[in-house]
C-alpha cells in the first residue's frame, strides 16, 4: 500500500510538469531568449527573466569563462545555447606591412594592424558554461584599425532559431547552424569609417530577411540579405556619414519598416522593396543608440557634440522634420554610446557615457527624473536593461548599480566584477550574463 501511494505521488508530479522545450514554436523561445542586440523586444527588457539582484566574484556566480582575445559584442541566447563573438590577434606578421610604431601619427593613436587576426565564433551551453563549439571564420589582416575602446568584434550575433548570423563588417557575413554547421559566408567588402573608429551596427533578422546597415566615410548603403542563401534582395545607398546604430524592424499598420537612426536624417524603409517611407532630421554627430519602439512612436537619440531625442509617428510619410509628426523632442541628457531603454511607458536613457540617468514619459515627454547621478557608476558603454520591476546599469569598471524601475532613484544593488565590462548584458530566465574583457559572466538567482 505505501509503495502505490508513492508511485501514485510520483506520477502526479510527473503529469504536472510543462512540456519540455523542444516542444515549443520558435516564437515561444524567441520571448524567453535573448537573440539579438538588446534582447527579445530591442528595447533591453526581458519580461520573463528573474536575474539576480546581488552578485560578485564569488556570489552568485554560477559560472565564469575566459574569452580569448577581443571583442565588445554582446552574447546572445537561443534556448540553452549562448552564442559570442571574438578576434584573436594571432602575432603573425606580414612584413610587407608597416609595423604599427613606423605608421603615422593618426587621432586616439589609432594604428593599422600588421598581423593576421582569426574571427572567431564560440557557442556554449548557457547552464554550465562548457563551451559546445568553436569556428573560426576567417583569418586575415584588418584594413583598419579601430578606437581603443572598441574592437574587431562589436557588431552582436543574431538568430532566427534555425540559423546563426555572425557579422563581422569588413571581415565579412558568416552563417552556420545552431550546431557550429556552415551554410553560407558573404564578402559585403570594406568600408572606411570615421578616424578608424572601427565598426559596431548589429544584424537583425526578421520574416526572412537579413538587415545590415554600412553608414561610413565613402558611399553608405542599408542592405537587405535573403537569410536562407545570403543572396542581395535589395541594397538602398544612404546619405549618411559614419554612423554606428543597429537598425529596428517594427511591423506597424500591415507594413514592415526597417528605421535606421542616422546623423542626417532618421528614415524608414519599407523592409519588402526598400522603398522610403518617412524621414525626419534633428539628430547629432556620430549616431550610436539604436531606436526604440512604443505603440504609434519610434524614438531615436543621438549625444556627441549635443543631444538629441525625437519621439517620431510611425504613421508618418515623406519628410517630417519639424512637423506635427514629431510629437516631442529633446535636446538635453542624451547618451552618446548607450541605447535607451523602454520599459511600460518609461524611457531610460543615460547622459553622454556618464552615470548620469533621466527617465521621460515616452508618450508625453514629461520629466520624470532629471539628468540623476548614479552613486557608483561613473562612466558606461553598455546599454541598460530591465526586469523583474529593476534596471540594471553597467559601468566600464565592472560595477552595475541595480535600481528600481521607478522615476525616484532608488538603489537596490550594487555589484562589483573583476573585469572591464563594455559589452551589453544579456538576461534570461535566472540568469544575467555580462561579457567582461577578459571573462565571461553567468549569475545566477539562487
Amino acid at each position: 500500500m505505501q509503495t502505490l501511494k508513492r508511485l501514485t505521488l510520483l506520477l502526479s508530479v510527473l503529469t504536472s510538469l510543462p512540456l519540455p522545450t523542444h516542444a515549443e514554436e520558435p516564437s515561444d523561445i524567441r520571448s524567453r531568449s535573448w537573440h539579438q542586440w538588446r534582447g527579445p523586444h530591442a528595447n533591453g527588457v526581458a519580461s520573463h527573466a528573474e536575474p539576480p539582484l546581488t552578485w560578485s566574484e564569488t556570489e552568485n556566480l554560477a559560472w565564469k569563462v575566459s574569452i580569448e582575445g577581443l571583442g565588445n559584442s554582446t552574447p546572445i541566447i537561443w534556448d540553452n545555447k549562448l552564442f559570442v563573438a571574438t578576434t584573436v590577434d594571432t602575432g603573425k606578421v606580414d612584413p610587407s606591412l608597416p609595423k604599427p610604431e613606423d605608421q603615422p601619427e593618426r587621432p586616439f593613436g589609432i594604428t593599422f594592424p600588421n598581423t593576421y587576426h582569426q574571427y572567431v565564433v564560440l557557442c556554449f551551453d548557457r547552464m554550465t558554461g562548457d563551451e559546445l563549439w568553436r569556428r573560426i571564420a576567417i583569418e586575415k589582416i584588418p584594413h583598419e584599425g579601430h578606437h581603443g575602446d572598441n574592437s574587431f568584434a562589436s557588431c552582436s550575433p543574431t538568430t532566427d532559431g534555425e540559423r546563426l548570423y555572425v557579422w563581422f563588417g569588413s571581415a565579412g557575413l558568416y552563417c552556420y547552424d545552431l550546431d557550429g554547421g556552415p551554410l553560407w559566408k558573404r564578402d559585403l567588402g570594406t568600408v572606411e569609417t570615421r578616424r578608424s573608429f572601427g565598426e559596431g551596427a548589429s544584424p537583425v533578422v526578421h520574416g526572412g530577411r537579413l538587415i545590415i546597415v554600412r553608414d561610413q566615410e565613402q558611399q553608405s548603403y542599408l542592405v537587405v540579405v535573403d537569410a536562407k542563401t545570403g543572396e542581395d534582395i535589395w541594397r538602398k545607398d544612404r546619405d549618411e556619414p559614419s554612423c554606428w546604430a543597429t537598425p529596428l524592424v517594427v511591423e506597424h499598420d500591415g507594413r514592415t519598416q526597417v528605421i535606421t537612426n542616422g546623423t542626417n536624417r532618421v528614415r524608414s524603409y519599407d523592409l519588402e522593396d526598400g522603398s522610403l517611407i518617412w524621414e525626419c532630421g534633428g539628430q547629432v554627430m556620430n549616431v550610436t543608440p539604436s531606436p526604440v519602439v512604443q505603440g504609434d512612436f519610434v524614438y531615436c537619440a543621438s549625444g556627441y557634440r549635443g543631444s538629441a531625442l525625437e519621439a517620431i509617428s510611425l504613421n508618418s510619410t515623406g519628410d517630417v522634420t519639424g512637423s506635427d509628426n514629431v510629437a516631442w523632442s529633446k535636446d538635453r541628457g542624451t547618451p552618446y554610446i548607450p541605447s535607451p531603454l523602454l520599459v511600460d511607458g518609461r524611457l531610460y536613457f543615460n547622459q553622454s557615457n556618464s552615470g548620469i540617468l533621466s527617465c521621460l514619459d515616452a508618450t508625453t515627454g514629461d520629466t520624470l527624473m532629471e539628468r540623476t547621478r548614479l552613486p557608483d557608476v561613473h562612466n558606461m558603454y553598455a546599454s541598460p536593461v530591465a526586469a523583474s520591476g529593476r534596471i540594471y546599469l553597467v559601468g566600464r569598471d565592472g560595477t552595475t548599480q541595480v535600481i528600481e524601475d521607478n522615476p525616484e532613484l532608488k538603489v537596490l544593488a550594487t555589484n562589483k566584477l573583476n573585469d572591464r565590462i563594455d559589452a551589453s548584458p544579456a538576461m534570461v530566465g535566472k540568469h544575467l550574463y555580462l561579457r567582461g574583457k577578459q571573462n565571461l559572466y553567468c549569475l545566477q538567482n539562487r
